[in-house]
């Protein structure tokens, strides 16, 4: 009797990931079926699930996967790779698909440097549909959605290394505005762009050395 007390205690407890990302982050069966995926692809080493940053980090954690809202190709801002307005796909759009998480990550940021999408100036309140077609509005506006829609949730953002530096420094100020964690990845092995077996495991480590 008291095993299965203690058992159902410890279940209770365990805590639910929830992630919102673009193609880092996704995987065939795991993401939404109407969303693009990469991984598993020909061009590069990761092929099972559990290769994935995400399902070792939580397997390191003894945590459960809520949500997996991955979406490869979108940027956090609704323009997107040749100016198309994206405000439709982008991370903004997606916020209430996340289930009841007790912990968000959030990588993304890539797409919105390798497209080139407008930086913007820095916006934290009233922000129209056309002050998130910018890089900067945007992801103030996505911060500010997340912690109102999930307001117990803990909040951590992932940073891409290699990436142009006024995407990098708009990350680390929204961030510190809103007082959430931001990981700054670095010496990430890829292949075709996108973390290999290896590049997928530093980004695990580094989280767990950032003590999530």
């Amino acid at each position: 009797m008291l095993m299965m007390a203690t058992f159902a205690c410890t279940s209770a407890q365990k805590k639910k990931v929830s992630i919102l990302g673009d193609s880092y982050s996704t995987f065939v069966g795991v993401i939404p079926e109407n969303y693009a995926p990469f991984y598993p692809n020909d061009r590069n080493d990761v092929k099972e699930v559990e290769q994935t940053w995400w399902s070792l980090y939580i397997k390191a954690k003894g945590y459960a996967l809520e949500k997996n809202d991955s979406w490869g190709g979108t940027t956090i801002c609704g323009t997107g790779y040749g100016r198309m307005d994206t405000s439709r796909t982008n991370f903004i759009s997606r916020v209430d698909k996340l289930g009841q998480p007790d912990i968000i990550f959030v990588f993304g940021g890539t797409n919105d440097a390798w497209a080139n999408s407008p930086i913007g100036e820095y916006q934290y309140s009233d922000w129209t549909i056309d002050d998130c077609k910018k890089f900067r509005p945007a992801l103030a506006c996505l911060i500010d959605l997340l912690q109102k829609h999930y307001p117990k949730a803990e909040l951590c953002f992932l940073l891409n290394s290699e990436l142009q530096e006024p995407v990098n420094e708009s990350m680390r100020e929204v961030c510190k505005h809103y007082n959430v964690k931001l990981v700054e990845l670095h010496d990430i092995e890829k292949q075709n762009g996108h973390p290999s077996i290896s590049g997928m495991k530093s980004i695990c480590d580094q989280l767990l050395e950032a003590g999530l």
